[in-house]
């Protein structure tokens, strides 16, 4: 199998490092790195550094490049750039997409499957998501700083998603915690109601996660943002539990109270956010579905203001 990861950040870097360690010298496998800049040339000259919570290892893929019409067709693409990056990133490998190629995104929105379907020709776009929190440390090195390092992917209803368990098997085989679902749209909203509520607040606020769960009305928002999400996704055929909502704020108690958001993050260092998949997706989808979202419009109006 020849296998692309583009954009070797923090996710790509991990999940990138984990196959690019297992399949070196592969004669039946090949991992091949898209990527730019000063961390692309450092990963030309000695490797991915990769330091993990289980230790580190320097990873050296077949080929890093920044250049995808020297690499050769694609089997299976694992896409890990940020969002504004991503119909740009898709175009410049389509030359290397056929039919059979497997193209999974791995990006924190709910409609990255259905964006790259209108840029790419070719290939089976399936959904995806990770659990896993990493960074890039600097040219060359990326840190996993926690998370479950779970890679959940597959098709939405209809599709077989039988045809896709070599792809399960070859991730797993890296070490890497696999899940071949048939309904990929519950695992991407079950994160989605946490990740999206929790990034637009934390960002507008300027508060990590105790900072919000314990002051009343900036929890009543978080609920309300919440819900918004959940009748979203039910209008939409995506049946989460009943209890989503309290359970999904249970899940952010569990954090520690000084946690903050990487969208929050970005926010703060002044680097460019990911608008388009969080309050930005949700104001839209909202409007063109008739669904009320009033405090998604809130806190997008407030983040594109402090984003000028």
């Amino acid at each position: 199998m020849r296998a692309a990861i583009v954009g070797v950040g923090g996710v790509g870097g991990y999940y990138g490092g984990r196959l690019a360690l297992r399949y070196a010298g592969s004669p039946e496998h090949r991992i091949i790195f898209i990527a730019r800049g000063a961390h692309l040339k450092a990963i030309q000259n000695g490797g991915l550094r990769l330091m993990t919570v289980e230790g580190d290892f320097t990873a050296v893929p077949a080929l890093a490049t920044d250049s995808p019409g020297d690499a050769g067709p694609f089997d299976l693409v694992l896409f890990c750039v940020k969002s504004y990056g991503l119909e740009e990133a898709a175009r410049r490998i389509s030359g290397n997409i056929h039919d059979g190629t497997v193209i999974v995104p791995l990006l924190n929105g709910v409609n990255m499957a259905e964006r790259l379907r209108a840029v790419l020709p070719t290939g089976i776009v399936l959904g995806g998501c990770v659990y896993i929190s990493t960074r890039i440390e600097g040219p060359g090195a990326v840190r996993q700083v926690g998370g479950s390092c779970q890679l959940i992917f597959g098709p939405e209803p209809g599709t077989d998603a039988a045809p896709f368990r070599p792809v399960e098997r070859f991730l797993k085989d890296a070490g890497i915690p696999a899940e071949l679902v048939s309904d990929i749209r519950i695992p991407l909203w079950t994160k989605y109601i946490f990740i999206d509520p929790m990034a637009g607040l934390t960002a507008m606020l300027g508060k990590a996660f105790g900072e919000i769960l314990e002051d009343g009305e900036r929890k009543k928002m978080l609920g309300a943002l919440m819900r918004e999400v959940a009748e979203v996704a039910k209008a939409q055929g995506v049946a989460l539990p009943e209890d989503i909502v309290p359970a999904t704020i249970a899940k952010a108690g569990a954090f520690p109270k000084e946690t903050k958001t990487s969208f929050q993050l970005d926010f703060e260092k002044g680097n460019p956010v990911e608008l388009d998949i969080f309050t930005g997706y949700m104001t839209a989808i909202g409007k063109k579905l008739g669904i009320p979202v009033p405090q998604h419009e809130k806190v997008h109006a407030a983040l594109l203001d402090k984003s000028r």
